[in-house]
């Protein structure tokens, strides 16, 4: 899937912080609405434990048709919105 293309960033932008916080509420088991955290929140903090980033992790690979590699197996990829979504621009960008 194409989520990042030089011509209209914007709505995909948007489309991809949509997609991040469905797979959020479906697997992070966070303790508040993933709705009402700020992209730059930390997800450990509002409730999301190890075994929870993991699931996210694999629900983000199948939604956005990614892998990440071992080198991204880190606290920090998994820790906001905004962190994911860096990842998922990274890895998007090596794919094309």
């Amino acid at each position: 899937m194409d989520w990042i293309q030089p011509a209209d960033k914007q709505p995909l932008l948007a489309d991809l912080d949509t997609g991040i916080r469905r797979v959020l509420a479906d697997h992070a088991h966070l303790a508040v609405d993933v709705d009402s955290v700020d992209e730059n929140a930390n997800l450990f903090r509002a409730g999301m434990g190890s075994h929870a980033s993991v699931n996210v992790m694999l629900a983000l690979e199948d939604t956005f048709d990614i892998e990440f590699p071992e080198t991204m197996f880190k606290r920090e990829v998994f820790e906001s919105v905004a962190s994911i979504a860096a990842a998922i621009c990274t890895l998007s960008a090596r794919a094309a």
